[in-house]
């Protein structure tokens, strides 16, 4: 579990290498407050890219769960691949037609 420390924004210019330490090495957040109220969080880099990760891996479930339940759904027409393929054709063909004439 991350440790999370509060500290001061003149801390980053006068405690720079101490606040870089904290971060990279033991992983840790920051929290940078500027007149005793919360301005920033400082986090590793590679913590955040990770965080990202995260949070599009919770989007991207999310949104497959909501497709299985559009899927699962009486209301749903179900069209054959072939058939979409057809109409994507045909309505390619429609468009070249517009462009051309």
């Amino acid at each position: 579990m991350n440790k999370t420390h509060v500290r001061p924004a003149r801390d980053l210019r006068n405690n720079y290498a101490e606040l870089t330490k904290i971060v990279k090495e033991q992983h840790d957040h920051v929290i940078i407050t500027n007149r005793g109220r919360g301005d920033m969080v400082l986090i590793d880099f590679e913590d955040y890219a990770l965080y990202e990760q995260y949070l599009h891996q919770k989007y991207i479930d999310a949104k497959l769960e909501e497709a299985i339940k559009q899927a699962q759904s009486s209301e749903v027409e179900w069209i054959p691949g072939d058939d979409v393929i057809k109409q994507a054709r045909i309505r390619l063909a429609q468009l070249e037609q517009v462009e051309k004439g």
